[in-house]
């Protein structure tokens, strides 16, 4: 299965989405702020991102647009995962190199269709 990096400040959305990716049979990494994820999709090159949005530091859009441009993290798919529920909020994510966009809470079968749309 696949190797899913989460990135989230919030403990208990980790080990939501984690638990939910494990399930599946999936391999789940996390992250807990935008500077960690970047970091962490260079050094581990997961299959796709996870991608909480309000984050101290670096947030999600500003992670994704940084993935997305960089040469060696530009071909992992981001999947926006927020609170963000504005369609504003959905569209600049989409811009900034987001392959999908999920708001919280999320249901496990929407998000692992979503997670295969992306990965196939």
């Amino acid at each position: 299965m696949a190797k899913i990096l989460i990135v989230d400040d919030s403990p208990t959305e980790l080990h939501v989405l984690a638990k939910i990716l494990q399930k599946a049979g999936h391999e789940a990494l996390t992250a807990s702020d935008g500077e960690a994820g970047i970091a962490a999709a260079k050094a581990k090159t997961p299959d796709a991102i996870l991608m909480d949005v309000v984050m101290p530091g670096i947030n999600g859009f500003q992670a994704t647009r940084k993935l997305s441009r960089d040469p060696i993290t530009q071909h992992i798919p981001v999947l926006m995962v927020t609170t963000k529920d504005q369609e504003t909020d959905r569209e600049w994510g989409l811009r900034q190199g987001a392959k999908g966009y999920l708001v919280k809470p999320v249901d496990g079968p929407d998000l692992l269709q979503k997670l295969n749309e992306v990965l196939n």
